[in-house]
């Protein structure tokens, strides 16, 4: 096979949202390498999933499909996808950066002697003799940047961080579906499928907020919060906050932003004093325009914000709630 697979994780049928994530870094890996993206569905009876992801721009789409596949075990993934990269080859093998990837896919690249390289936040890529790509992953909360090559001759395995590459630039297309059937036994799955996570219920959804105001441990004390609902009254716009807020019962949790909380994707996401710790960017990474507002110019979110205003949150936000109200006359 050669070329890109991108493994698309699903639930009973319904997709993972982070799956087209990494489809899109699949498909624009492989057109910077000169090669093709294939897709691979792991479970049983996925003949409806596998349909639909043939209406992508792919090489082809593989179904992983076995009686023991029907509920998730990191044993029955290893030993299935093992048997599968192993017949088919690829060069590099792509996965959304999950909990249940991060549960298997370490096994499985150790398996290929390979280590996994995990929620990588970019793809970057040279020319020449150095044209490999080179992840790009975050360290220390996202105060630094750690760049990997592979160089070994096996695949390279990648996780791709939730936000990193945008769902909706998936590329559509035709592409044919094939099944494969892995030879497993009962005895190799040790671990007995326990009850789904599940999250709890919100009566705020964020994740369908076209606008955001969120706010960040600047704000240093719960009174100081006015300030920032103010401008999202004024905005039309959810107020959310980072993790550190909700931790302090500042503002309910269901309002958190980040890996621990809602994953948004609105037209205008208003950092207020939030300085960028890789667990809030995971959470608001896909918005399609960013305004920060921090008095550390060298603050993380900086990095990805579209618009950075460096000062005093409590002189920037009141003008910024008078600006707004005023141009609504």
């Amino acid at each position: 096979m050669s070329g890109v697979l991108v493994m698309m994780e699903q639930r009973n049928g319904a997709w993972n949202r982070m799956s087209f994530e990494a489809l899109a870094a699949g498909q624009q890996l492989a057109e910077h390498l000169g090669t093709e993206c294939s897709a691979v569905v792991v479970g049983r009876n996925s003949g409806s999933l596998s349909q639909e992801l043939a209406s992508k721009k792919l090489k082809k789409v593989y179904a992983i499909d076995h009686e023991l596949l029907a509920s998730y075990t990191a044993d029955g993934y290893l030993a299935a996808l093992e048997q599968f990269v192993k017949q088919e080859a690829p060069d590099y093998v792509l996965f959304p950066h999950t909990y249940r990837v991060r549960d298997f896919a370490p096994a499985l690249a150790t398996r290929f002697s390979q280590v996994l390289i995990s929620d990588v936040i970019t793809i970057r890529y040279g020319s020449g003799s150095t044209g490999s790509p080179m992840f790009v992953r975050q360290l220390l909360q996202g105060k630094l940047n750690a760049d990997y090559r592979h160089t070994s001759q096996g695949p390279c395995f990648v996780s791709v961080q939730a936000g990193t590459f945008r769902s909706d630039a998936v590329q559509e297309g035709t592409a044919s579906v094939e099944t494969f059937t892995p030879q497993l036994l009962p005895d190799q799955i040790r671990s007995k499928p326990g009850e789904p996570f599940r999250e709890s219920s919100q009566s705020v959804d964020l994740s369908s907020a076209p606008l955001i105001v969120s706010v960040g441990r600047g704000i240093g004390e719960q009174d100081s919060l006015s300030l920032v609902e103010e401008l999202a009254q004024a905005l039309g716009a959810e107020l959310a906050a980072s993790r550190p807020i909700c931790d302090n019962g500042w503002l309910p949790m269901e309002r958190q932003v980040g890996s621990s909380g809602q994953t948004v994707s609105p037209k205008l996401y208003v950092a207020v004093g939030i300085s960028g710790a890789i667990q809030h960017l995971v959470g608001m990474k896909g918005s399609k325009a960013v305004l920060a507002i921090n008095k550390d110019e060298n603050a993380p979110i900086f990095e990805i914000a579209d618009y950075g205003v460096v000062g005093d949150l409590f002189e920037i936000v009141p003008e910024l709630t008078k600006a707004v109200l005023a141009a609504k006359g």
